[in-house]
């Protein structure tokens, strides 16, 4: 009877997961207009939070960071697309200014790819 319990506890684990990295919906979270600059705040601490934002094309974008850890995971963020990175220091606010020009889904990672949040433009 224990093999059992602990069988379907471990189904029902793997099954949540994978629910959870593949198939819930994230919320997004729009970027508001402050100055004729779009503007989000970040908290980092074990992710992203938010790690979905939506922005609009054309206009400048400013990401405020703020690394509320000490991991070293978390200690730069990566923007591949736009070929911009920048260093997280512990408990400071960080900005990032991007200008998404295009329309289109964009990722940001931590430095080792682990950590990521995607950045979405609109029209």
């Amino acid at each position: 009877m224990d093999k059992i319990i602990v069988t379907a506890a471990g189904i029902s684990t793997i099954v949540w997961i994978i629910w959870f990295f593949l198939f819930s919906k994230k919320e997004a979270f729009k970027a508001s207009m402050t100055s004729g600059v779009q503007e989000v705040m970040i908290k980092v601490k074990g992710g992203y939070t938010p790690d979905l934002i939506v922005a609009k094309a054309g206009k400048p974008l400013r990401l405020r960071f703020t690394r509320e850890e000490e991991s070293s995971c978390t200690e730069m963020v990566v923007f591949g697309a736009f070929n911009k990175s920048a260093k997280l220091p512990p408990y400071q606010e960080v900005i990032v200014d991007l200008l998404p020009e295009k329309p289109g889904e964009y990722e940001f990672s931590c430095q080792m790819g682990m950590i990521r949040g995607k950045l979405v433009v609109e029209e």
